[in-house]
């Protein structure tokens, strides 16, 4: 699968990128390293079956799995929504949220990227408030990409967006840049992003009704830096979702799972379209994100989250000294903070790893 640097500055990154291919190689695969799905779609697709079975053209869109590797030395996020991305410019939307503040209902005064497409499922009146996700989900990244036959020429491509979400809106974002059928594209922010369109299997097309998107491991792959995205530790929240070409409309193709409805406007009565800004996932019963398992702490002694282990902690540790159920200071979880405890924070002492 060929490479393809989207900016001149990104020299330094395709040596770091080819560094790590051995560890996991971006080409639109879940390959063994990732483990299980962390997600599976359990609704069939109101945007198409995709029957082509080729890595780049497809004439439908689904959102099969969930599949996510931390490489915390490697300061990365591997990412696969498998499935299938329509060559139409349907859209690939993927909101992260890393565990500090973000948004839990898009504004509409961030980046202008995509044609504004960030924006344009944001706030923009009271009738059209912008995306709501569920009530515990902070979005503090997002991520989009999108494929079709740019001007009519017969040539498959994939482009790539991304930006951070702050709490006040205003943070950056930026094109990450385009690749052709079988390449990959690795952007100067330490982006990597391929496609493998190729799945005819997972769940499929209908009005409405249950399916399964198990067994399939093929779709969009995504390499995030941890850093970029201000992640530090605990587990991470992936909301991913199949919008259409101008970020206006979502379909029902939404990982974990819309439990059969044909999309997300669906009433008692009937189903119709409307404006992707009026959505709000938590009315949808279950999580509409999966989680990336919480991490054990590397410093688990650093209680002020300092980034070093000193005599702030120990004072910390001592206050809670003797009987202590459930305090952060029992290491051991024996009920007592004492002297085992104690030895565990010295044998930390110092700067935290990264």
């Amino acid at each position: 699968m060929r490479r393809v640097l989207a900016g001149a500055a990104a020299g330094a990154a395709f040596a770091a990128m080819a560094a790590a291919d051995g560890f996991i190689t971006v080409d639109g695969s879940a390959e063994a390293k990732y483990g299980a799905a962390l997600a599976e779609q359990d609704t069939v697709t109101g945007f198409g079956n995709s029957d082509l079975g080729v890595t780049g053209w497809a004439n439908g869109s689904e959102l099969d799995a969930g599949f996510a590797f931390l490489d915390i030395g490697g300061d990365a996020l591997y990412l696969v929504l498998a499935g299938n991305l329509e060559s139409n410019f349907n859209k690939l939307e993927v909101f992260i949220d890393t565990g500090i503040p973000g948004q839990n209902q898009l504004r509409g005064d961030n980046a202008d990227v995509d044609f504004n497409g960030l924006n344009r499922m944001g706030h923009l009146d009271d009738m059209n408030p912008g995306l709501k996700f569920d009530e515990d989900f902070e979005a503090s990244f997002w991520f989009s990409a999108t494929c079709g036959n740019p001007n009519g020429a017969g040539i498959f491509a994939l482009y790539a967006n991304a930006a951070l979400l702050a709490p006040e809106g205003g943070a950056p974002g930026a094109y990450l840049g385009t690749c052709g059928d079988g390449e990959v594209i690795v952007s100067a922010l330490g982006i990597d992003v391929a496609i493998n369109n190729s799945n005819t299997r997972g769940v499929s097309g209908g009005a409405s009704g249950s399916g399964s998107g198990a067994g399939v491991t093929t779709g969009v792959e995504i390499k995030i830096p941890l850093s970029l995205m201000g992640y530090s530790k605990g587990p991470i929240k992936v909301c991913a979702f199949i919008n259409g070409s101008s970020h206006d409309y979502m379909s029902n193709q939404v990982l974990g799972g819309v439990g059969g409805l044909q999309n997300l406007s669906c009433g008692p009565d009937s189903c119709n379209w409307v404006d992707i800004r009026t959505i709000d996932l938590s009315t949808i019963p279950g999580n509409q994100y999966f989680v990336i398992g919480d991490l054990p702490e590397t410093c688990p002694a650093d209680f002020n989250d300092d980034g070093v282990v000193d005599g702030d902690d120990l004072g910390a540790l001592l206050g809670q000294w003797g009987d202590c159920l459930g305090c952060e200071a029992d290491f051991n979880d024996d009920g007592v903070v004492d002297g085992d405890d104690l030895g565990s924070l010295l044998g930390e002492w110092g700067e935290c790893p990264v």
